[in-house]
């Protein structure tokens, strides 16, 4: 009989498979964050300084942790966020993953860096499907891909707006990993290192399709990762304003999120520009090194806007007790990124279906143990916050029982 853990028992073990069958610089493009890293490492201390406060003695033997998110039912309070690199991890990594958040009835986000366009991921995969949305300097591409989303018939379009200059990744230059790629005596070592993944992945994309690419760009600026042209094609835009997103609200006549929201205050602008839901992000670590964990910036930005719209958080989430945690505060959902990449790299659509399930069982568990029968119930006081005292038992906001967008 297989073994569907796969011998993975937790979001590190994928991680370590994974880390295993990728070439280095592959497997730290996905994993590693910008600068020093400091935001990156302060994305996991942040949910660890948070404790809980479990109630004994309460019958949780009928629990679940279904939620209501804009209007739809779903069995785990998960989604997919946005990535651009699974169709590096393993061949035909989106439809994967996509496929692995369908059977478990949560909503994917397609990143328009993935290398299978949203009408393959649609037609293959189906599911809840959101797409995500960068913009360039010359708007009228993005619109086109905001048309051509809305044709597919997406529920939601996330507009990432953290993106005003690139990111510093200096590993990436270190191993050659750079955009567009270029061949090296050091990133070829790398890749003949990895065999299997030279074979399984690389080659068979080159047969099959071709040079990977971003298969969601507008033609005009669809290059291959080694295209001279392709730098110029992937810049984002440093003029992106409010106005940009009171257009897309005019655009996208469905639910739409901003995505990369630090500041309360800009929390209160997106809901000013018709956003239905913001999304707490420091983009995992990936871009403005030094940056507050999202986890730590969820409250303020939820007492200034959780009665306006839909808060969610991503960013360091590695196990089902982070998922509670940002619950207990108020998030109406948490996106996980990097486990399902994690998992899509070491098993394909089973390894991206483990990450999932681990999420779910250990979910599960925390809420047993907290002494909670759904996540309807969960508000702060079940969390002992940093320099708190855990004799104080606080009302909890209003904000942060509301669940149903």
């Amino acid at each position: 009989m297989k073994d569907k853990t796969l011998g993975a028992y937790n979001i590190h073990d994928l991680r370590e498979m994974a880390r295993r069958r990728l070439p280095k610089g592959v497997f730290e493009f996905v994993d590693r964050g910008t600068e020093d890293e400091s935001a990156l490492r302060n994305n996991r201390a942040a949910f660890e300084r948070i404790r809980f406060k479990p109630r004994t003695l309460v019958d949780v033997s009928d629990r679940h942790q279904a939620i209501t998110l804009f209007g739809k039912k779903q069995p785990m309070p998960i989604v997919v966020g946005p990535t651009g690199t699974a169709g590096l991890l393993s061949y035909g990594g989106e439809v994967a993953i996509a496929r692995a958040a369908a059977a478990a009835g949560i909503p994917f986000t397609v990143g328009i860096n993935a290398m299978t366009s949203m009408e393959t991921i649609a037609e293959q995969a189906g599911g809840r499907l959101w797409f995500q949305l960068y913009m360039w300097s010359d708007r009228t591409l993005s619109h086109q891909i905001v048309e051509r989303v809305k044709g597919i018939g997406f529920e939601a379009l996330i507009v990432t707006v953290d993106g005003a200059a690139p990111a510093n990744r200096e590993y990436n230059h270190r191993n050659g990993f750079d955009v567009p790629i270029r061949f090296s005596a050091r990133n070829v070592a790398d890749v003949l290192s990895r065999p299997r993944w030279l074979v399984e992945v690389f080659l068979r994309q080159l047969l099959v399709t071709g040079m990977p690419r971003f298969e969601n760009y507008p033609p005009e600026v669809m290059d291959g990762l080694m295209a001279r042209t392709l730098k110029k094609s992937i810049l984002k835009n440093d003029s992106l304003n409010w106005d940009d997103v009171r257009v897309l609200r005019k655009l996208w006549p469905r639910t739409l999120m901003v995505k990369g929201i630090l500041n309360a205050q800009d929390a209160v602008k997106a809901a000013d520009c018709g956003a239905d839901a913001v999304i707490v992000s420091n983009h995992g670590g990936r871009n403005l090194d030094g940056s507050p964990a999202p986890i730590d910036m969820l409250p303020e930005i939820l007492d200034a806007a959780g009665k306006r719209l839909t808060v969610m958080v991503d960013s360091g989430v590695r196990r089902g007790t982070d998922v509670v945690k940002a619950l207990a505060l108020g998030a109406a959902a948490v996106l996980v990124g990097r486990a399902p990449l994690y998992g899509v790299a070491a098993a394909g659509e089973a390894g991206a279906s483990r990450a999932i399930t681990i999420f779910r069982e250990e979910i599960d568990r925390t809420l047993a143990l907290l002494g909670v029968r759904s996540v309807a119930e969960l508000d702060r006081r079940y969390l002992l916050m940093p320099g708190a005292s855990a004799g104080v038992e606080a009302e909890p906001p209003a904000h942060s029982l509301r669940r149903i967008s």
